[in-house]
């Protein structure tokens, strides 16, 4: 079984056991976090598919926070050509990490 969720405008697809690394949300580490936007549910021992208009009704993905990070440095660099304007800043998007536990429909 599996689901694809969307959280931080950004869609995952999760089956239990998953980990993923999500837009940071608020919580300490063990913490449970439901995701009720669920747009598609699979499941294979059935061979049935639950499309969601635009959600799932009553479907819900638990996970479990594993910890808090910061991801990787991105770069930013502006510049205009002959204009002598040069300007260098970094940023490191905080993530949380979920692992999933259930899928429920």
């Amino acid at each position: 079984m599996y689901a694809i969720v969307q959280t931080g405008g950004k869609q995952y697809r999760v089956k239990p056991g998953d980990v993923i690394r999500v837009e940071k949300l608020e919580g300490v580490r063990g913490a449970t976090v439901e995701f009720k936007d669920v747009l598609m549910v699979v499941d294979e021992t059935n061979n049935s598919v639950t499309v969601g208009t635009p959600r799932v009704a009553h479907a819900v993905v638990i996970g479990e926070i594993q910890r808090q990070a910061k991801s990787k440095k991105i770069i930013v660099f502006k510049h205009r050509r002959r204009k002598g304007y040069r300007k260098k800043t970094g940023h490191r998007q905080q993530l949380t990490e979920v692992r999933i536990t259930t899928i429920t429909t």
